[in-house]
């Protein structure tokens, strides 16, 4: 990563890189997007806050036992849905960890996509997998955001949450290792945490994301119908994603 923040001139702070300079020093890579249904908004905004599963989900539901479908619960007088874990092989999970445990970890994070490529491939997943719901993406600035949640934040360079198409073709095995803190980038040349920006595929905070209209830029969505009144001056269609 040296050379990548000597190329852009980012200059170090206590001789040590700042990571988040790093991250965001493109305008590609200067927004994070969250995916989540439209019909999740208005518990979203109730709050301000984005939380993650083990905060909405009541005992003893929060022990990594597998979701087989989307849960639907109350938060702050507002529906919110939680989807379902996918079937993950277990020839694809590292011996150092079960699966409920790995679950588990995932479901104590808010996840984010560092690129507008990525989160249109969940999108696009989504629409495909159940084409009668309707779905939101949030746009943020990444660098307050981050640097406002910066103890909390690490990185991961798979889509953590994936079941491999073909899983002995599976170039890692899924583990707690993969998972980078954000003090930690730049520092750890190891070939199963991203080392460089571009290696970078999900951005996870743990438990919650809070002020989060601080952060918004847009909120994206088909229709106006499940937008909190607070946030109608941000709202984008999905179409404004695909200009043509």
């Amino acid at each position: 990563m040296e050379e990548e923040t000597e190329r852009a001139g980012i200059p170090k702070r206590n001789n040590e890189i700042d990571p988040i300079a790093v991250m965001t020093r493109t305008a590609k890579r200067g927004t994070l997007y969250h995916f989540t249904r439209a019909s999740n908004l208005q518990a979203i905004a109730f709050g301000d806050e984005l939380l993650a599963s083990v905060s909405l989900q009541p005992q003893p539901q929060t022990n990594g036992e597998r979701r087989t479908s989307p849960v639907r619960l109350m938060h702050g007088g507002h529906s919110a849905t939680l989807n379902a874990h996918l079937r993950i092989p277990e020839s694809v999970m590292d011996d150092s960890i079960t699966q409920e445990q790995f679950r588990l970890f995932l479901d104590s994070h808010v996840f984010f996509w560092p690129t507008l490529r990525d989160a249109l491939v969940m999108l696009d997943t989504y629409r495909r997998r159940e084409p009668d719901e309707a779905f939101a993406l949030l746009a943020f600035d990444a660098a307050p955001l981050l640097t406002a949640h910066a103890e909390k934040v690490k990185l991961c360079k798979y889509d953590s949450g994936s079941a491999p198409r073909y899983p002995k073709a599976c170039s890692y095995k899924k583990s707690l290792a993969i998972f980078l803190p954000l003090n930690q980038f730049g520092k750890v040349k190891e070939s199963i945490v991203p080392t460089r920006t571009s290696e970078i595929k999900e951005v996870l905070i743990e438990r919650r994301v809070s002020d989060l209209t601080r952060y918004l830029q847009v909120v994206y969505a088909d229709t106006a119908d499940n937008v909190p009144t607070r946030w109608l001056s941000y709202l984008q269609p999905l179409s404004a994603l695909r200009p043509s």
